[in-house]
């Protein structure tokens, strides 16, 4: 049996089973930081004579308690009717958290009188300064979220897939304000349906997040609304995936009416199939016996106001593309050629676009730093008609593997400025370790796109940021290319050549 008890002295559950199977949700448990702990120590009895099992103190350290302490009790005493097996306290254990690993501490075998006479508020109070002290070493800023990765690794994927795939979000969520504390792994044939991980790996998850005080785990797949629900009740801490972060980092780059207009957009659809479960009153659809009442009225309330929301969104969305496909045809009207730049996120779109047209768009070493679209007027000087060329470069949201859906619909209106554009001036940042990668990852989005795009130039930036292999490799992969440094402003002058050269060919008559 299992007796809890907070540090008034009372009793507040008691459970027939081991401290594993008698264990407090993590949604039940008061709330505390990773400077504290939860108040509760638990008294728990067993019939073997042995100290307390790694499963046992695993549950201990996922429910943060004061203190465990194991009573071992003999079954060599009489047996009484009605009234059970009799017996007494051979000897006792008492295990505690400490801030350093192992985590826990598990003192020798003790008499009875030797734990009765333990000062447990004393020891409790000097855990928790230890914790405290460990915590405020840290440096922990209060205004960052505490993040612990948690990634995937199934068969279909590659170890260097995954791995970059890693690096990949740990840069998103620092992006998105957030500090990587950790990241766990897990190789599986495929996702749990329920967990995405398995039972073992979801404990090791809880009890690491409980170790170094984070408060926010993040997925490196998409979840669905049931897995997140499930991996919250078993976690006890806020769960999300990779798509909510790119979410969050877009909501706080949008700049713009028309930013802003789509990432609400986006948020809301992401939003809609997950209303069910977010809070007790909004936890059951309606449909049958035992689901009818406030629960539902309030859920379908809910996604009433969200689906009117979303449609009103849609149409000025809608209005923001009649308006640039109506300055399109302007510029088409005065036949000027137009040249889309895309690239994967923090390739230096902006950076270039800067140092051919002086625009002073807003660049840094970010992933999607900036998300509007913006127009500049570029003059090339043409060497086969000795005349100058206008151009109208359009600086366009970056891609990233595995682009959501919902942000490619959201994001239409700036998207359509592919589509429609003349040309394309493909930008890949050939410093990042998967720059192959992320070329196949662009190449992807731009074919699933629903018109086909125009011709492009790759141009294979950051040449000042690597090895000679590297140019080597990529010279005999893409011998079309032009090799920059935008940053440093070197090639550029090529660049303009191989853009005028780019240009007649795309308007040239068919």
């Amino acid at each position: 049996m299992c007796a809890y008890i907070n540090r008034r002295g009372q009793v507040i559950r008691v459970g027939v089973g081991t401290p594993r199977q008698t264990q407090i949700p993590p949604l039940e448990l008061p709330r505390y930081g990773a400077e504290r702990l939860s108040g509760i120590r638990c008294i728990a009895t067993q019939l073997k004579s042995e100290a307390p099992t790694e499963a046992v103190l695993t549950a201990m350290a996922l429910q943060r308690l004061d203190v465990l302490v194991i009573l071992n009790i003999t079954g060599s005493g009489s047996y009484r009717a009605g009234r059970g097996a009799t017996g007494y306290v051979k000897e006792t254990y008492i295990a505690n958290l400490i801030p350093q690993l192992p985590t826990w501490h598990v003192s020798p075998p003790l008499s009875l009188d030797v734990l009765t006479n333990q000062d447990f508020v004393g020891l409790v109070e000097g855990l928790e300064a230890e914790f405290r002290r460990e915590f405020v070493a840290r440096q922990v800023d209060a205004d960052r979220d505490r993040v612990l990765l948690v990634g995937v690794i199934t068969d279909d994927t590659t170890p260097q897939q995954f791995q970059d795939t890693l690096t990949e979000l740990a840069r998103l969520v620092e992006t998105a304000g957030g500090e990587v504390l950790q990241t766990m792994q897990q190789k599986r044939s495929r996702p749990h349906p329920q967990t995405v991980v398995g039972e073992g790996k979801l404990q090791e998850v809880a009890l690491s997040a409980q170790t170094i005080g984070a408060n926010l785990i993040v997925f490196d797949r998409d979840l669905s609304p049931a897995q997140v629900r499930n991996l919250e009740t078993q976690i006890g801490l806020r769960v999300v995936d990779r798509t909510e972060v790119i979410l969050d980092i877009f909501a706080q780059r949008a700049q713009s009416r028309a930013g802003k207009l789509q990432v609400e957009l986006a948020q809301l659809e992401y939003m809609l199939p997950r209303l069910t479960g977010r809070g007790q009153a909004m936890s059951r659809l309606g449909g049958g016996i035992g689901t009818r009442g406030p629960g539902e009225t309030k859920l379908e309330t809910e996604r009433r106001a969200i689906g009117r929301r979303i449609a009103r969104l849609q149409q000025e969305v809608d209005q923001l593309q009649a308006h640039r496909s109506r300055l399109r045809q302007h510029r088409q009207h005065r036949e000027v050629p137009s040249v889309a730049i895309v690239g994967y996120t923090n390739a230096g779109k902006s950076t270039l676009l800067n140092a051919l047209t002086n625009a002073e768009v807003y660049t840094a070493d970010q992933l999607f730093a900036t998300l509007d679209p913006t127009t500049r007027r570029l003059v090339i000087p043409d060497a086969v008609t000795s005349k100058p060329l206008e151009v109208v470069l359009t600086d366009t949201v970056g891609f990233i593997h595995e682009l959501p859906a919902s942000l490619m619909d959201a994001f239409r209106a700036t998207l359509e400025e592919v589509t429609e554009a003349d040309a394309l001036l493909h930008v890949v940042d050939l410093s990042h370790p998967a720059w192959q990668s992320q070329i196949r990852s662009v190449m992807s989005i731009l074919s699933e796109m629903p018109v086909t795009p125009g011709p492009a130039l790759v141009a294979l930036n950051k040449i000042d940021q690597v090895d000679s292999d590297t140019l080597a490799l990529a010279q005999e992969e893409f011998p079309q290319a032009v090799f920059i440094s935008a940053g440093e402003r070197l090639g550029l002058e090529t660049l303009r050549q191989r853009l005028a050269q780019l240009i007649r060919y795309a308007v040239a008559p068919r």
